[in-house]
């Protein structure tokens, strides 16, 4: 099997595209490097470029043509610069994914598999549990977006144009188990990187908002390890026709979930007992867009892809560590801010 995975030399594509490798699965890596890194993509086959670029598009299908399926992990995912520049997002994530699709068709590649998230649910704080029924209520133009891409594919499969499998996820972290790719990002956004930063620095971790409706007042968040993420892809991709030969359907939406939520103060401490520290702390303010946050199980992952998370919170935690230590032998320092 071959398979076209946008995005690929991100933190996401690029494990997935390693776990692909792994089960005898040849990846190919579309990516504009906007912020994938070139150093994800060695000794794999590797086009740089846009997903709304039509002409590179029919190039990768001439010279591919026994791609059978796509992955599209392609997108702008930061909540806070998507609140401050929601065009670009939607320029990027939206307008240039229906190009893309557009692409897909005309190339006659009827499988897509589209990378969501579990961020387009409603996470008010009034119900921490979703599920593939749940209300959708996205609360920033990133999480918009995934939502408008969610319903685009799901129309273009009703018309016969497109046969969708959209996997929801939560909040990745970690690294490939190997050490070949990991979170690319040098100052990242979400908790665990923020939290490790500051571990190395000195400085103190900012927890951001405090009157949350969670039991301890922080955002909760579900954490799976990119490494389980990855596997769901693998397995998405071996059962994708049997997998809507059962639902009944050209479209159909799975959760990827750890089945239990996480706070930021619990993070925390999940952090200092793995590296025996303490770690300093300030709060703050929300930041703009910032929910309160949700879990999930994954009953119907398991159903449909005999899959559920194996790796555990504390090994994510020792695997994100691992990264960091071997990330600038990897990248180098050129890329810091």
């Amino acid at each position: 099997m071959k398979v076209l995975i946008t995005g690929g030399a991100g933190f996401i594509g690029s494990t997935i595209a390693s776990a692909c490798l792994d089960d005898g699965i040849t990846p190919v890596i579309l990516d504009n490097l906007v912020t994938g890194r070139r150093e994800f993509t060695t000794d794999r086959a590797f086009y740089q470029g846009d997903v709304a670029d039509g002409d590179l598009i029919d190039r990768i299908f001439d010279e591919h043509p026994d791609i059978t399926a796509v992955i599209h992990c392609a997108s702008l995912i930061v909540v806070p610069e998507s609140m401050a520049d929601p065009l670009r997002y939607y320029s990027e994530n939206v307008a240039k994914g229906i190009a893309f699709f557009r692409h897909l068709h005309r190339n006659q590649c009827t499988r897509l598999l589209f990378s969501s998230s579990a961020a387009i649910f409603e996470a008010d704080g009034t119900n921490l549990t979703v599920d593939e029924t749940s209300p959708l209520a996205p609360g920033s133009p990133y999480a918009k977006t995934k939502s408008m891409l969610e319903t685009i594919v799901d129309d273009i499969a009703t018309a016969g144009q497109l046969r969708v499998l959209s996997l929801r996820y939560f909040n990745p972290i970690a690294a490939d188990l190997k050490l070949r790719t990991g979170l690319q990002i040098f100052r990242p956004t979400h908790a665990l990187g923020g939290i490790i930063e500051a571990h190395h620095s000195g400085e103190a971790f900012k927890i951001t908002g405090t009157d949350f409706p969670t039991a301890d007042g922080t955002g909760i968040r579900d954490y799976v390890h990119v490494w389980d993420i990855a596997q769901a892809h693998v397995a998405a991709l071996k059962r994708f026709d049997e997998v809507l030969a059962s639902e009944g359907a050209d479209s159909t939406v799975i959760i990827l979930g750890s089945g239990h939520g996480t706070t930021v103060r619990e993070l925390v401490s999940v952090f200092e007992k793995v590296t025996g520290t303490s770690l300093r702390t300030i709060e703050v303010p929300r930041r703009p867009g910032d929910p309160a946050g949700a879990y999930s199980n994954s009953t119907k992952a398991k159903r449909l892809l005999d899959w559920t998370p194996k790796l555990s919170l504390e090994e994510a935690v020792r695997d994100s560590l691992s990264w960091h230590s071997k990330r600038n032998d990897i990248l180098g320092t050129s890329a810091q801010p």
